[in-house]
């Protein structure tokens, strides 16, 4: 093989490798959430809940409730009217 293939080869293969390590497009390795609610916020305001388990991306359990105006909060997962309502709504999927 010629030098400049032999190179070429060896350049395509070492950004290979770094691309099957990185991190897939989008997804962020941090936590979300910087500040927690513990106040209580009525379920029926709340359009959507999303509960992100702790991970790699996070050592937290993260709980973001948008509300049907539109606002994201996050909510501390610690706090008792909160996994009521983790629990009201994990039951409500099954």
């Amino acid at each position: 093989m010629s030098r400049t293939l032999s190179l070429t080869l060896l350049l395509l293969l070492t950004g290979c490798a770094y691309l099957i390590n990185a991190a897939p497009l989008g997804v962020e390795l941090r936590c979300k959430c910087d500040e927690t609610v513990s106040d209580f916020i009525s379920p029926k305001q709340i359009a959507n809940l999303n509960v992100t388990p702790e991970g790699p991306h996070c050592s937290n359990i993260e709980v973001i409730a948008t509300l049907k105006n539109g606002n994201e909060i996050c909510l501390n997962p610690e706090t008792k009217w909160v996994k009521i309502v983790i629990r009201l709504l994990h039951s409500a999927k099954e």
